[in-house]
């Protein structure tokens, strides 16, 4: 079956950095598309960016120019790397299997000084 785990997430200063990983299995990894959403305390969850099969991104307009999402298809894992992490980026990460109910368990990111 669908298996997504994440991790990477952390304790981060503002202004920091941090690259999450999802690593999948149970699905053929390098013919789907991969997404990444967040969901912060006391809200709902959100779309962050997805990462096509042939690795075109898009991203939500509240994380242009800072998060970048990329794949490794050997490794079957997708990343997202965020740069600039701001108080308001802290959420539960969450990779998804684009068009299924399929997520993982999540990674935390805190930002705060």
């Amino acid at each position: 079956q669908v298996q997504l785990v994440e991790s990477g997430g952390g304790l981060v200063q503002p202004g920091g950095s941090l690259r999450l990983s999802c690593a999948a299995s149970g699905f053929i990894f390098s013919i789907n598309a991969m997404g990444w959403y967040r969901q912060a305390p006391g809200k709902q969850r959100e779309w962050v960016a997805t990462i096509t099969r042939g690795s075109s991104t898009v991203y939500a307009d509240s994380v242009k120019g800072r998060f970048t999402i990329s794949r490794d298809n050997a490794k079957n894992t997708v990343y997202l790397q965020i740069n600039n992490l701001k108080p308001e980026d802290t959420a539960v990460y969450y990779c998804n299997l684009q068009g299924t109910g399929a997520w993982g368990q999540g990674t935390q990111v805190t930002v705060s000084s």
